[in-house]
């Protein structure tokens, strides 16, 4: 049985992998994942994902499931990274404030004996309630979101924040999907 490896050290990440795989290992990736571009592409956020992974994959000497992520949070087709500080925050959920953006999070998966990946993308639309400028100012003081894209975890936002969600909550039915892939792939070279 190969050992399932998560490319990342975030508790979310660490948390939903949980609900599907009861034993995995944690390794941080050393890839520097900040984006140049600010333009949004599919490719832009698969390659940051496959990245993380790769960077983990060179560091394993045994059978592993390599599973690496990342999320980023688009406004008008531009990405909003993390917050540097307050205000960056502020201005960002500002501007999403009564509005519909996009949650993309890529997912890639290495297999470490034979090299084969699988890197897929998911894209969830959020619609913010309008808030008080108050609501806002209360929510970065109580979370400190300066680690988060866009500004917010979708998993801590309090009541009233979001007034719709269309796709997936957490993205987790992906990393199932993928896995899944993955043992019917091994099963078919098995068999």
């Amino acid at each position: 049985m190969k050992k399932i490896i998560l490319a990342s050290t975030s508790p979310r990440r660490k948390e939903l992998l949980g609900k599907i795989i009861t034993e995995f290992q944690i390794v941080k990736p050393n890839y520097d994942e900040s984006i140049e571009t600010k333009e949004f592409s599919y490719k832009l956020i698969e390659n940051i994902a496959e990245n993380k992974g790769l960077s983990v994959l060179n560091n394993i000497n045994f059978p592993a499931i390599i599973i690496s992520a990342d999320t980023i949070v688009i406004y008008k087709n531009k990405i909003l990274g993390k917050p540097k500080d307050f205000n960056e925050a502020k201005l960002m959920l500002m501007q999403l404030n009564g509005k519909t953006h996009k949650v993309v999070t890529a997912i890639c998966v290495i297999n470490n004996e034979n090299n084969k990946k699988i890197i897929k993308s998911e894209t969830s639309e959020v619609t913010f309630n309008e808030l008080k400028e108050e609501q806002i100012e209360n929510y970065i003081k109580q979370y400190k979101p300066y680690d988060k894209a866009g500004s917010y975890g979708i998993q801590e936002l309090p009541a009233g924040f979001i007034k719709e969600l269309q796709g997936d909550y957490d993205n987790i039915v992906l990393a199932e999907k993928i896995l899944k892939e993955i043992e019917n792939k091994e099963g078919e070279n098995n068999g």
